[in-house]
């Protein structure tokens, strides 16, 4: 959250990718071709940065480079990958300029509905400030993970990335038969009809499959809302299937726009753009700053793998203490 509480309080930390290709160009270059290359290469840098500079002068309308931002978002089954996004967001909201760019490279093979909503509302928000937004897909983005990335005006899809699943599963185990084996009653009270649907330990009947199938589907047509407001060229009688699809196929069901890495893309920005990553997280501790939580941990480690040894020698000596 924005005002996030004092006791788990998180840090941005922001790197200008544009800076940094610069110094790897150089030391590479250094490395490759020796000290005097890299001196003249820096000179006809600055030549041209200059000239560059005294353009820019002459313009009536003095206006900057435009800025892109890149932000990761490496989704679990929960989407917790939210709270580090969310604040990511605000951030940008409060000072990026409108028509700024910002690049999602997102990784997700989905999870629970309510997680990806709220992930996939985080994006609108972007959009929502002016911003234009790109989604780039090196490997999955799927069910959840593609509710997101279709929010984009942008999607930018790897060759073999996989895209879609426009879909919704639920899937539980039933102990009832197990327990009814073992003498074991289950007894569950409710108010409401459908206060409690299909359970793990209670027998299931017809109608509450029959009902729980109708919540499923519901959802599945939420979903496929979602994605036709922000894709609306989408045939979705033919994606919203729940499948599939590669990067190329996906291109030919328009699910992505383009067919190129994340790092295709944003080197390709940072030519006439600067480019930005951002990158929050939880501040350390002043323990984990010291590295005690590491230490702490690791002696935990070593505690456990040794404590079956512990045992059995406690044993055998109790047992050859009462031998005496």
């Amino acid at each position: 959250m924005l005002f996030h509480p004092p006791k788990n309080p998180i840090e941005l930390k922001v790197r200008h990718l544009n800076e940094a290709q610069k110094q790897r160009r150089e030391d590479l270059m250094e490395a490759t071709q020796g000290k005097a290359a890299l001196k003249q290469f820096k000179k006809t840098m600055a030549k041209k940065a200059k000239q560059a500079l005294k353009a820019k002068n002459k313009k009536k309308n003095n206006e900057s480079k435009p800025q892109v931002f890149v932000l990761d978002f490496d989704g679990d089954i929960k989407a917790t990958a939210v709270k580090h996004l969310r604040e990511e967001i605000s951030t940008l909201i409060s000072t990026a300029n409108k028509g700024d760019e910002v690049v999602v490279r997102l990784e997700s093979g989905g999870g629970l509905v309510h997680g990806y909503g709220l992930a996939a509302a985080q994006l609108v928000r972007l959009k929502d400030a002016g911003l234009t937004l790109t989604v780039c897909v090196d490997k999955v983005a799927a069910s959840g993970g593609y509710m997101m990335a279709c929010v984009a005006d942008k999607v930018v899809a790897a060759p073999f990335a996989v895209i879609g699943s426009i879909g919704v599963v639920s899937q539980l185990p039933n102990f009832h038969k197990w327990l009814k084996n073992h003498d074991v009653d289950y007894e569950m009270f409710t108010a409401g009809d459908y206060k409690r649907t299909v359970t793990v330990f209670g027998e299931n009947d017809a109608e509450d499959r029959a009902k729980y199938q109708e919540e499923l589907e519901q959802t599945h047509a939420l979903f496929k809302h979602f994605v036709n407001t922000y894709r609306p060229a989408l045939d979705l009688e033919k994606v919203a299937t729940g499948e599939h699809w590669y990067g190329e196929d996906a291109l030919t069901l328009n699910l992505v726009d383009e067919l190129q890495t994340s790092d295709s893309y944003i080197l390709a920005r940072m030519e006439d753009s600067e480019v930005y990553a951002l990158h929050s997280r939880q501040k350390p501790t002043l323990a984990e700053k010291l590295g005690l939580a590491q230490a702490a941990e690791a002696t935990l480690h070593v505690a456990l793998d040794k404590l079956p040894d512990a045992l059995a020698r406690f044993e055998l000596n109790s047992r050859l203490n009462i031998l005496k």
